[in-house]
């Protein structure tokens, strides 16, 4: 890959992980109800699917499962269920305060956190069409190809991780503010209709609208 081909797919994903989805809300969620290593935990788990499914885009499977209308339909209507069962958690929940919890979480704490952001990084299909449609533009089939993956998923995986960290920092200090009686029911009312939202929307989408 020349450097004037990454350059436009470094400033392609830039944009896509700077613009807030499912991941980033799931783990601004995770950051002010349990903390930025909770938070953190859930982007590791969330970038674990990216990656899965960049691999499989890559290797050419991405392609099966992007122009298959059942396996399209089975992961929207998983990643759909999952988000609306989020919001739903959120919303009828009756916390009305947060606390300040300065103990680290531990191993079991955090595996399950990882496992909620796997499972909202690779139920979204949206994911799968994307890197099908992008990769081939920026592969040459002269060049080695295993060296042009790594670029390609280095750059993608840092910018991800990068923006997921930095929107986690943000709700992990939003959570002084939110401190306050009263608020944490804010705060669940407004990510729970969110995660609702984002799973109806992903529930309407298509095969055909996402390429």
């Amino acid at each position: 890959m020349v450097f004037s081909d990454w350059l436009v797919y470094a400033l392609a994903v830039l944009v896509l992980t700077a613009t807030p989805g499912p991941s980033v809300l799931l783990c601004v969620s995770k950051s002010v109800s349990s903390g930025f290593n909770c938070a953190m935990a859930s982007a590791i788990g969330s970038l674990s699917a990216i990656f899965a499914i960049m691999t499989l885009s890559f290797t050419g499977l991405g392609m099966v499962l992007a122009t298959s209308d059942t396996v399209f339909t089975i992961v929207k209507w998983v990643g759909a269920a999952y988000l609306i069962y989020l919001g739903i958690k959120a919303l009828t929940s009756k916390q009305q305060s947060f606390t300040l919890d300065d103990t680290k979480p531990g191993r079991k704490a955090l595996l399950a956190h990882g496992w909620s952001g796997f499972v909202v990084g690779a139920s979204n299909p949206k994911a799968i069409v994307f890197f099908t449609a992008l990769f081939p533009q920026f592969i040459q089939a002269d060049q080695p190809l295993l060296l042009q993956y790594a670029v390609i998923a280095s750059t993608f995986t840092i910018m991800e991780l990068f923006w997921l960290a930095f929107y986690s920092a943000v709700g992990s200090r939003s959570s002084r503010w939110l401190l306050k009686p009263g608020r944490a029911r804010r705060f669940n009312q407004l990510t729970g209709g969110m995660f609702v939202s984002a799973g109806v929307l992903l529930s309407t989408s298509s095969r055909a609208a996402t390429a």
